[in-house]
């Protein structure tokens, strides 16, 4: 029995009375443990990011997230000379990233003359109601004094957030972003398809399950549009298809150059129209909502799809950019990515690579391939762990400390 105080959010609520003795809501829905953060959203991480807004402070953070455990942070190229649509979505993914559920507190790091201003960034997140301190190089005399400025309020940041307590929290304030990666013949035939009906579960909890990866639906955008929960939906999924699809005529270039992979023909994947098919599949059964551009949070529950490249880092980063706590990946090929706020669940498309890549592949989807498991109980497999790495069990690419990130560039530098 527990009660969620005033500090956690919610005054006088007491879930005991929810509860049924197996730790289920009322009803049959499922819960897990995360951290009530300040404006009612749920986190399954409590980090501390240090975040640069501009590539020249990317070494200056990592020295910083060295010397203080309990912080995390990233190396990127972006942040400055850039305008117009290429400035606001880097921006709104900065802004992202550090509003994410999973972020307890966030130290702004800037150089102190780029586009990107640090306390531009902050503002925004500052909206959220949690810690956020912005430090600037120039300001603080260089390097070496930033370093022990930026340790010194991390270190009591991440004091403050050790203080927090997990407490029960309900299948709807979950967002869960999927992907698929280093895809072969099997991804359509055994994992998407289990992560597609593990798509269905968090729906029917109340969640919500974001699709990505619009170049790798290309050829399977109809039977996404025939799911529109209205016309102004469906028409968006060909608004975008035809969108990436003009991206790749205006640079007189044809997609299927680069994607299908060379990974993905070796794995057994003809074109793209099939890798499509089978990337699809993860959206399991359910209407979808709405569409939804990069890096920009669901409106919506349910089933939401979000427009982002078929990149693995860059998709992952806008749907952690998007508030998803967790997030599902599929790999027939094998992969090590991961992210620096969100756990990132690996799943195996058949067992070979699986056993292959062990260190970095949390779950084997291939025994449907192998004829010892279905779709639905690998699914429901999905589901599990999805309930217990949201209440604290590590996933190998968090163990591996694999914090990848790529922001999607829409424009060029000047």
């Amino acid at each position: 029995m527990f009660t969620i105080s005033k500090e956690n959010g919610e005054e006088g609520i007491n879930l005991a009375d929810n509860l049924s003795s197996n730790g289920q809501l009322a009803g049959g829905k499922r819960t897990f443990w995360g951290y009530r953060r300040p404006d009612g959203s749920v986190g399954v991480r409590n980090h501390v990011l240090i975040l640069p807004t501009i590539v020249c402070a990317t070494q200056t953070a990592q020295r910083v997230t060295e010397l203080v455990q309990g912080t995390v942070t990233f190396i990127h190229q972006h942040g400055c000379a850039q305008v117009g649509v290429d400035y606001e979505q880097t921006f709104r993914t900065y802004a992202g990233m550090a509003s994410n559920p999973n972020v307890y507190g966030v130290i702004v790091l800037g150089l102190g003359c780029e586009t990107h201003q640090a306390r531009s960034v902050a503002s925004e997140v500052k909206k959220t109601g949690k810690p956020v301190e912005v430090i600037s190089i120039q300001d603080h005399g260089g390097t070496l004094y930033t370093i022990a400025e930026a340790a010194k309020a991390a270190a009591r940041m991440v004091q403050d957030a050790s203080r927090e307590r997990r407490v029960e929290c309900d299948f709807a304030e979950l967002i869960v972003g999927t992907e698929c990666g280093g895809s072969d013949a099997c991804s359509g035939l055994s994992a998407n398809p289990a992560v597609g009906f593990c798509s269905d579960l968090i729906v029917d909890h109340g969640g919500t399950s974001i699709l990505a990866e619009t170049t790798e639906l290309i050829g399977a955008e109809h039977l996404l549009a025939r799911r529109a929960v209205n016309d102004q939906v469906a028409k968006r999924v060909y608004e975008v298809i035809g969108a990436m699809e003009k991206r790749a005529f205006a640079m007189n270039v044809d997609i299927r150059t680069g994607n299908p992979s060379p990974g993905n023909i070796k794995g057994g994947l003809s074109s793209l129209e099939e890798k499509s098919l089978g990337a699809a599949n993860k959206s399991g059964s359910r209407p979808l909502q709405e569409l939804i551009d990069y890096a920009q949070k669901p409106t919506a529950k349910g089933l939401v799809w979000m427009d982002t490249p078929g990149h693995d880092i860059e998709q992952l980063t806008g749907m952690v950019a998007g508030g998803s706590q967790i997030v599902l990946f599929t790999t027939g090929r094998g992969t090590p990515t991961g992210s620096p706020i969100a756990p990132v669940i690996k799943i195996a498309t058949n067992t070979s690579i699986f056993e292959k890549m062990d260190d970095n592949i949390d779950l084997n989807a291939g025994t449907i391939i192998d004829g010892t498991e279905t779709i639905e109980s690998v699914g429901n497999r999905i589901f599990e762990e999805i309930i217990e790495v949201c209440s604290g069990k590590l996933t190998k690419a968090e163990i591996l400390k694999q914090h990848d990130f790529g922001i999607w560039r829409i424009g060029p530098t000047f």
